[in-house]
């Protein structure tokens, strides 16, 4: 391998988890798993939605916020990496919200210095009901209202990313928003049921549609709330191909994001250059 091609990619990682109702519990794992990430060479690592806490109740989310920039959650995260030396997509954590019943669901970046660089409040609440299930986010979050991009460097080459979060996912126009990214990150807590159904049919068309390589981070498992995720933590290339898939468990995926392979899939099929609209 050359070492242009060397400069021109960027090893990443994806973490899954199966979230706790105790929050140092969450902690540590993700710790772990972070580490672990590391020494298999990521960069860049992400974590799921609600990585910290999956509570009993859909309240407790809401005891557990912190203001922006202040906390043990923020500030555990901000050593993770540090320590590790990586950027960190830290999926999401309770922030405040002008509503005092409610929390923003927000995803903050930090870089290898332990800056927080980033920050995305999740815009599409997600809601579901059947005779069996009921999933209603708006009763205690508060919705976000702009896109989120990043933008990271790394051996002299810049890296965008597009950022949203789980419900996100079957908003196509919200990544069109975004405009042309490196990267969708997707961190996501996806029910069983709608996973099984539309998860990856999902990740792989937001990948082709705007080709660029699309990461998520799931949880995935069957939680103390007695809640099922979906799990499938995923790497998906921008031609669409599953690149790497952890079905269900604690673990983490990691692969390589390239520049040669976005500018390749661009370049035979210009179709972001042909869009009308």
């Amino acid at each position: 391998m050359s070492t242009l091609t060397n400069t021109t990619e960027l090893q990443i990682a994806s973490v899954q988890m199966v979230s706790t109702p105790d929050l140092q519990e969450n902690l540590n794992t993700a710790g772990r798993l972070i580490r672990a990430a590391t020494r298999a060479g990521a960069k860049l690592v992400v974590l799921p939605e609600y990585f910290c806490l999956m509570g009993l109740k859909d309240t407790d989310k809401v005891r557990a916020r912190e203001s922006l920039g202040h906390g043990p959650i923020q500030e555990q995260l901000a050593s993770f990496a540090k320590e590790n030396q990586i950027f960190l997509v830290a999926g999401t954590i309770p922030l405040e919200a002008k509503d005092l019943g409610k929390v923003l669901n927000t995803m903050l970046t930090f870089n290898p210095t332990g800056q927080r660089i980033g920050r995305y409040d999740k815009i599409h609440l997600f809601g579901y009901q059947t005779q069996t299930e009921r999933y209603q986010e708006s009763e205690t979050i508060e919705a976000g209202n702009s896109p989120g991009v990043l933008t990271i460097s790394h051996n002299n080459h810049d890296w965008t990313f597009g950022l949203s979060i789980c419900y996100d996912l079957r908003f196509p126009e919200l990544y069109r928003a975004m405009g042309a990214v490196d990267c969708h990150i997707i961190p996501a807590a996806f029910t069983y049921t709608t996973g099984k159904a539309h998860w990856e049919i999902l990740l792989r068309a937001r990948a082709i549609e705007n080709q660029s390589y699309v990461l998520a981070s799931a949880q995935g498992g069957t939680h103390l709330n007695q809640r099922r995720t979906w799990g499938h933590s995923m790497l998906v290339d921008p031609w669409g191909s599953v690149l790497a898939d952890l079905p269900e468990g604690e673990g983490f995926i990691s692969g390589t994001l390239s520049k040669e392979k976005l500018n390749e899939v661009r370049s035979q099929l210009p179709a972001l250059a042909h869009r009308k609209l």
